[in-house]
């Protein structure tokens, strides 16, 4: 028999329920285990226990806090990030405001029909 999809189910008021929508939102967090090493987890956002049993050996594994992934950021937005840990260890030092620069105006193309005298 075929079933609705989880995405296309809602509630009374049209929107899908909570429960459902943290079915479909999840998370890899990452293990350590002792013996066997690191590995993933994929899990609902915010149920992540923090320990879980590791599959090889299925001895206790404590969770491990990492960085996010970051690898799929603009290069822009990476070089931002990499300014800003920077400037965070070692901020710059100016010891005079700099100069305005000026930005030079084309004319008013209205100005170009006037009378010249």
């Amino acid at each position: 028999m075929w079933r609705t999809p989880v995405w296309t189910r809602r509630t009374r008021s049209g929107w899908p329920a909570s429960t459902e929508i943290r079915r479909l939102l999840m998370a890899t967090y990452e293990y350590l285990c002792s013996r066997c090493g690191a590995f993933d987890v994929k899990l609902e956002i915010g149920t992540a226990p923090t320990a879980y049993g590791c599959p090889v050996c299925a001895g206790a594994a404590r969770r491990v806090y990492s960085s996010p992934g970051l690898s799929l950021t603009s290069k822009a937005v990476a070089a931002l990030h990499v300014r800003e840990e920077q400037a965070r260890e070692a901020p710059a030092v100016v010891s005079q405001v700099p100069p305005r620069r000026r930005v030079p105006r084309p004319p008013h193309p209205a100005l170009s029909r006037l009378p010249r005298l």
